[in-house]
């Protein structure tokens, strides 16, 4: 029995032992992170501003992982605001996408929470703030998910070589709640900075005044490839970095680096290029496509790249260039040992070409005409006439063909006028086939993407996020999408939680991508499977677009209830809240003659305005007229108001011993000087860009307006002129001396002659 007892024993230690031994060979390995998110003090510029930083550091830590981990991320807000963590082109359940009052909601100042999630996939993606506009000071940070080496995809001499994790971004040492407040309200505070104001004067000595007054007879700003003008431009949190050794192996000729690129700009495009030679594109959003060569890539906001570099030469450092897309500012990496090899800058854009193309393209009625052609994939760059590199001299006639909408698919495809091969999306084809499941149903939607850079509103058919409903979709449908951009603008678009196959020409081998970048006038095609629930968003990953709405959420039906969401009403206003922000805008004049000023606050489709003046001496007295309108349309030119006029003054003879204003030009008894009236009216954008606006007053009397503010004489000067029924007028200018301040001068009909300096906000 003893001996039977011993046999049994062994047994089931030896099972036990079998057991653990067999439980860890196929256990998921649990890999976890500590991101302590504080507030911090940057100095970038020889300012010191405000940042968040996560672990003391900008950009956040590079997480990494192997596929089949499990991901557990402890996050401790030790802010005093809410932030949230999105892990950018992830498959995971929805309630740990990191999307605030959508997938959960927002982690509350001084508390942690965790998120928990396998790693199922592998590549190169990358993580942010979704809350705000954090993204922009400091949160964003790479995310890298390692194949297994036994990786049936594992590629030799790719998926070996040395790695090097890259984060591209911007600092700008304004708030980015400023910067996205000046957006709204069309300040050329950026183009002054950028030097691309394009004025009157500057079109005149660049031989495009025609082109210019056209620009403005359509109703158009000034011609612009980006946004914000940004102070410093960062690869991994600094302007240059030496890269003499990965991994601890110096680099020497002949070595080969892969660097995992991921764009955690808020707002930039970068073109990336690099002294040593090809670089060899193997990855786009964390998916592996077959090698290209190419001398040159535009990276869109949020994509991921994978790039292949050589080093050719010995005691050599060939610098890797990622420039902005408006050309204004770049970041280096520079990778070997010795001497800089440095790239040739991209030559300035030429930005009176770009507008005489934008003049083509776009209708009275603020479409844009097409002409029947349909672009697509990235090929046919409708910015190539800006580039100096690729049209010269040599170009001109095509270059003038293209400004005149008289070209052919060739014209606009840089790699067919040039010998700089450039990517596009047609040349990206995956390893595998990506097809969708065949017998699935198919549900098909197609979205515009319009915009107004005037007022600075962003969406989908017109409509921001809080203005649609959200998207139904069933779980096991084929989605497919095509989008259409009919602004003037590029939209990086994101698909949260999928990926998508993008319809490139490649057939089965179609890349899978969970970014789009559509140009103006180009239509694209994606698509995936449904194949998990939740309520997930998609959106133009530019970050003042995405929080001036333009985007839309997919949810599955029949979806079991997000515990992180317990009141779905609350958390839906409090997302809503984004696109529906007022944004605040005030100027005064302070003259010898008087003093005038104004107060707005907008949103996406109403205005609160508020104008007064004060006179000193040939008019004492004051005047206010306040407007509370609603912008109609997609352009937004048509704004009907109600207002309140109160005014009360006393005018002097002028200098031919007359009384001023007696009667309107109606013939009715003008109530200028003495009124205390409601008003209903119109104010409609008309050609030049100049407001007419009717108005009527309830005691019947009516005015007429026209009035234009900000007509570009020069880099920093600008006219305004104003005329009414009431028979006032004035005419003046003003010298933009700093974003805040100006020195200004004007003639006015009952103030007269004054000068002084403008403050504005």
């Amino acid at each position: 029995m003893d001996i039977q007892k011993i046999i049994c024993k062994k047994v089931l230690l030896l099972a036990i032992l079998f057991t653990l031994i067999i439980s860890n060979v196929f256990a998921q390995k649990v890999v976890r992170y500590d991101l302590y998110v504080k507030d911090t003090i940057v100095n970038f510029t020889g300012k010191q501003k405000r940042a968040i930083a996560v672990n003391g550091q900008i950009p956040m830590p590079t997480l990494i992982f192997t596929e089949g981990d499990t991901a557990e991320i402890y996050v401790h807000n030790e802010l005093n605001e809410e932030t949230s963590l999105h892990w950018h082109g992830l498959f995971l359940p929805n309630k740990e996408d990191g999307v605030p009052n959508l997938t959960q909601m927002p982690i509350k100042p001084h508390t942690m929470h965790i998120y928990r999630f396998p790693i199922i996939q592998h590549g190169t993606h990358w993580y942010h703030s979704h809350t705000g506009l954090q993204e922009q000071i400091g949160m964003y940070g790479n995310f890298v998910m390692m194949k297994k080496a036994d990786d049936k995809t594992f590629r030799k001499g790719i998926d070996d070589l040395p790695t090097v994790p890259v984060v591209l971004s911007e600092w700008t040492d304004y708030n980015p709640e400023n910067v996205h407040r000046m957006l709204h309200n069309a300040s050329d505070w950026f183009a002054i900075k950028k030097n691309a104001t394009q004025s009157y004067s500057e079109a005149i000595k660049a031989g495009h005044f025609k082109t210019k007054l056209k620009n403005e007879w359509k109703r158009m700003l000034a011609m612009d490839v980006s946004d914000v003008y940004y102070d410093k431009i960062l690869m991994n949190g600094k302007p240059s970095t030496d890269i003499t050794s990965v991994d601890g192996k110096q680099l020497k000729a002949g070595d080969k680096v892969r660097l995992r690129i991921s764009n955690g700009g808020a707002s930039s495009y970068f073109w990336l290029t690099y002294a040593g030679g090809k670089i060899t594109v193997v990855a786009n959003d964390g998916n592996d496509v077959e090698p290209v060569d190419v001398d040159r890539l535009i990276i869109a906001v949020s994509e991921t790249y994978d790039v292949v570099v050589t080093i050719p030469a010995e005691n050599t450092a060939f610098e890797f260039l990622a420039t902005t897309e408006d050309r204004t500012n770049s970041t280096s990496y520079y990778i070997g040992n010795g001497i800089k090899q440095l790239v040739t800058p991209q030559p300035r854009l030429k930005y009176f070409e770009g507008m005489k193309m934008m003049n083509g393209m776009m209708k009275m009625n603020g479409d844009l005409d097409d002409m029947g052609m349909r672009m697509s994939l990235n090929q046919m760059d409708m910015n190539v006439v800006m580039y100096p590199e690729i049209t010269g001299e040599a170009k001109k006639k095509a270059a003038d063909k293209m400004g005149n909408m008289k070209m052919t698919e060739d014209d606009y495809n840089s790699n067919k006028l040039s010998d700089i091969v450039t990517l596009n999306y047609a040349m990206l084809r995956s390893p595998t086939k990506t097809n969708l499941p065949k017998d699935a149903p198919v549900k098909e939607l197609k979205f515009e993407l319009t915009g107004n850079m005037n007022r600075y509103v962003w969406s989908l058919d017109n409509k921001v996020v809080s203005e649609a409903d959200k998207i139904l979709i069933k779980k096991g449908e084929n989605i497919r999408i095509i989008l259409y951009n009919g602004s003037m603008m590029r939209h990086p678009m994101h698909l949260h939680g999928h990926d998508f196959r993008l319809l490139n020409g490649q057939g089965d081998n179609a890349p899978l991508k969970n970014i789009v970048d559509i140009m103006p006038m180009e239509t694209d095609t994606l698509e995936f499977n449904a194949n998990v629930e939740g309520d997930w968003f998609f959106h133009c990953h530019i970050l003042y677009h995405m929080m001036s709405g333009m985007g839309r959420i997919f949810t599955y039906e029949n979806q079991a209830a997000n515990p992180l969401i317990p009141n779905p009403k609350l958390a839906q206003r409090k997302l809503f809240a984004d696109d529906r922000k007022f944004h605040f805008m005030a100027e005064n004049d302070f003259a010898t003659n008087g003093n005038d000023g104004m107060a707005m606050l907008q949103n996406t489709r109403w205005s609160i305005g508020t104008e007064w003046r004060l006179g000193y001496h040939d008019m004492h007295g004051y005047e206010t007229e306040t407007h509370i309108g609603r912008y109609i349309g997609k352009m937004q030119w048509l704004m009907p108001f109600i207002g309140f006029d109160w005014r009360y003054r006393k005018l002097e003879m002028d200098g031919m011993g007359n009384v001023q204003g007696e009667k309107n030009m109606f013939g009715q008894t003008n109530t200028k000087d003495n009124r205390k009236q409601f008003s209903l009216g119109v104010a409609y954008t008309l050609p030049m860009l100049v407001i007419f606006q009717t108005e009527i007053y309830h005691d019947g009397n009516v005015r007429l307006q026209l009035m234009r503010e900000d007509i570009p004489i020069a880099k920093r000067l600008r006219m305004s002129f104003m005329l009414n029924t009431d028979k006032e007028y004035m005419a003046g200018f003003k010298y933009i001396v700093g974003k805040n301040f100006g020195i200004s001068t004007h003639y006015d009909s009952d103030m007269g002659f004054g000068a002084g300096v403008t403050l504005n906000y």
